[in-house]
This record gives C-alpha cells, sequence and structure tokens, in this order.
C-alpha cells in the first residue's frame, strides 16, 4: 500500500513538472525569424472583412509571418494604427504596417 502511495505521488510530481516546463515566459525580443503570433481585436477582424479592395496576385503561399513584398498595397485599419491590411490571391490578409509581416490570414 505504502508502495503504491509513492508511485502515485512520485507520478503527480512528474506529470505537474512536465506541465511547467511547458509554460514560456518571454522577456526579451524573439529572435530574428521567428514568427510571433499576437492576439488581434475583433474590431480589426470586423473591419478588414467588410472592407472591399482589389485582389492582388501573389507567387507562393500567403503564411502567417510571411514578409509581403513593397509592390502590394497595404491599407491601415482605421482606429487601429498598429493593424494593416490588404486581399492577396483572394484571401484576406492582416499584416504589421512597420515591418509588412502577415499577422493572420482571414477567411
Amino acid at each position: 500500500m505504502l508502495k503504491s502511495m509513492i508511485v502515485a505521488s512520485a507520478t503527480l510530481f512528474m506529470s505537474t513538472a512536465a506541465f511547467a516546463q511547458s509554460t514560456v515566459i518571454v522577456s526579451e525580443p524573439p529572435p530574428p525569424g521567428a514568427v510571433v503570433v499576437r492576439e488581434m481585436p475583433a474590431q480589426v477582424r470586423t473591419y478588414v472583412m467588410q472592407q472591399s479592395v482589389p485582389s492582388v496576385s501573389y507567387q507562393g503561399d500567403v503564411l502567417v509571418g510571411r514578409v509581403l513584398p513593397q509592390d502590394v498595397d497595404v491599407h491601415v485599419v482605421d482606429g487601429y494604427n498598429d493593424y494593416a491590411y490588404t486581399v492577396v490571391n483572394e484571401r484576406r490578409v492582416v499584416v504589421d504596417p512597420g515591418t509588412r509581416r502577415v499577422i493572420q490570414v482571414l477567411d
């Protein structure tokens, strides 16, 4: 009985330790090339989905973290200067206006 209690306690402790290791707290800027996902306000998504802009043809996949070329026009979201949008290959894309890096692809 005592042995099974020790094993159960050890198992519980190990699973708690493993869970704690999956939590990451970042206090420094991410390394170059890292993909950073940030939560986007719902109002930004609503605004972008309501806008009518022509789609731009782009070779390759449009993915989160990818930087759009300078010849792709992006439009700043009214009231949210940290977000811009465009439509690429018939898909609405939210980008960081400073870096032109894709934040989210909306469907």
